[in-house]
């Protein structure tokens, strides 16, 4: 494996293509899962992990899976490592597990996993989609907890269970409430497209 192949792969999920800002995929997550910081880092841990060896067992096994059966396997694949997520959080996490609900298992339904598999892991070989994955693991991540950092602290006040901000301050109701979620990603993406990419190309 190159190692401008791998460096490339490894960044590409992390800027300009990114999955969340770029692709617009992943957005349900966004809405569900990000009105707790502490929440949403879970989620995200579990979401690097699925999409990591999700990529890198589908890559390894590309050669032997039939094409008529190609999406069903993929999604055997993603829901085994999902079933991991769930029982770990379950057996060490409960609280956790039981404020996110149904969305750990919702994690099979991630469009950013089927595609990464799809695009990615059955055209390349295992090593190079581990890497994929893990950069579209984190590129996913890195937005979710931005939005969820200003959804709590913007919305209750607090981090991570902690108050941060004073008496003086008064809680935005929307932030906690779905519409926030949309709303946060549409300042994110404003931001990035509108400032950081368009000022990388200026200077190129």
């Amino acid at each position: 494996m190159a190692r401008g192949a791998a460096k490339k792969t490894f960044l590409k999920p992390l800027g300009r293509d990114n999955p969340v800002f770029a692709q617009i995929l992943g957005i349900c997550s966004t809405l569900a899962v990000t009105g707790k910081l502490e929440n949403t880092v879970v989620m995200c841990i579990g979401v690097i992990f699925v999409t990591t060896f999700s990529e890198g067992t589908l890559s390894l096994i590309r050669k032997w899976i039939p094409a008529r059966i190609r999406m069903m396997v993929e999604t055997l694949v993603i829901a085994t490592f999902v079933i991991i997520v769930d029982i770990v959080l379950r057996a060490f996490y409960p609280d956790i597990w039981r404020q996110l609900g149904p969305y750990v298992g919702l994690i099979i339904t991630n469009c950013i996993i089927m595609g990464r598999a799809e695009a990615f892991a059955l055209n390349n070989p295992p090593g190079l989609s581990l890497i994929d994955g893990l950069a579209s693991g984190l590129g996913y991540s890195y937005v979710l907890i931005v939005i969820a950092f200003f959804r709590e602290l913007m919305g209750t006040g607090q981090l991570w269970g902690v108050q941060i901000l004073g008496d003086w301050w008064t809680n935005w109701t929307i932030m906690v409430m779905p519409a926030g979620a949309f709303f946060m990603l549409a300042i994110f993406i404003w931001v990035v497209k509108g400032v950081f990419i368009q000022e990388e190309q200026h200077g190129k």
